[in-house]
């Protein structure tokens, strides 16, 4: 799967996700679409994505009974779509269907999107999810639970904070996928995110892939931003 920043188009529409495309100037970046941009788009949108040559994240994470999670998993994946999700607290049998359902809904000769699962959300404190939740473990334990029933699932990797990446390499494998949200440059503001990490220190830690937001959509010089992010994510040392 490409290896670039994944971009989150957190905007309204399409024409505001456009605008905001045609300032990078760029071929075959990686995008997010999440719920608000989908549910108030459509398909139609993801098609005019894909005819740009951008690669997507279709980042709905479905959590339902399993057969309605199949049968959605069969329609998404006819979109032609990279990567989709589900939450891990959906249960083994639910990640599995899901699974089934993409590998039928898959046209013919084309390679099925690749599937996640969503740990814990990076804006979730764990006083939060022991409260509220009622998970009585901590933090990294939840994750990292939630992370080997997905692996054991068949699933091709997770989403998950930066900080947990590593750990959840070493009880699943390396090429299992560690897609991290929170990220954000030096200086720039956490808003709802409470585990955050910035590009360079996201790879350091075991981070497969990261997504990042408001740090580069609502930055001054978003093409800047950018190119900044992806240095810093190619740091290898």
């Amino acid at each position: 799967m490409l290896d670039k920043p994944i971009i989150a188009l957190d905007f309204p529409n399409k024409e505001a996700a456009i605008d905001f495309l045609s300032e990078l100037n760029s071929q075959s970046l990686f995008v997010k679409v999440g719920m608000e941009l989908f549910y108030q788009e459509g398909a139609s949108f993801i098609h005019w994505l894909k005819s740009q040559g951008h690669y997507i994240f279709l980042d709905l994470k479905l959590h339902d009974i399993p057969n309605t999670v199949y049968s959605a998993m069969k329609v998404l994946a006819s979109l032609g779509v990279d990567l989709v999700n589900v939450h891990a607290a959906g249960g083994s049998k639910m990640m599995k269907v899901a699974l089934r359902g993409l590998e039928e809904g898959t046209p013919k000769g084309k390679k099925r999107p690749a599937l996640i699962a969503v740990t814990q959300l990076t804006s979730t404190s764990e006083q939060q999810m022991q409260e509220e939740q009622l998970i009585k473990c901590n933090l990294n334990e939840s994750v990292l639970h939630y992370a080997k029933l997905a692996y054991m699932s068949g699933l091709d990797g997770v989403v998950c904070s930066a900080h947990e990446a590593g750990m959840i390499a070493e009880i699943t494998s390396e090429s299992f996928l560690r897609v991290t949200p929170g990220i954000r440059m030096t200086g720039d503001s956490s808003d709802d995110q409470i585990r955050i990490v910035t590009p360079d220190q996201a790879r350091q830690i075991g981070s497969t892939h990261i997504v990042i937001g408001r740090s580069i959509t609502k930055a001054n010089n978003p093409k800047l931003a950018y190119d900044q992010a992806i240095n810093l994510w190619e740091r290898r040392n």
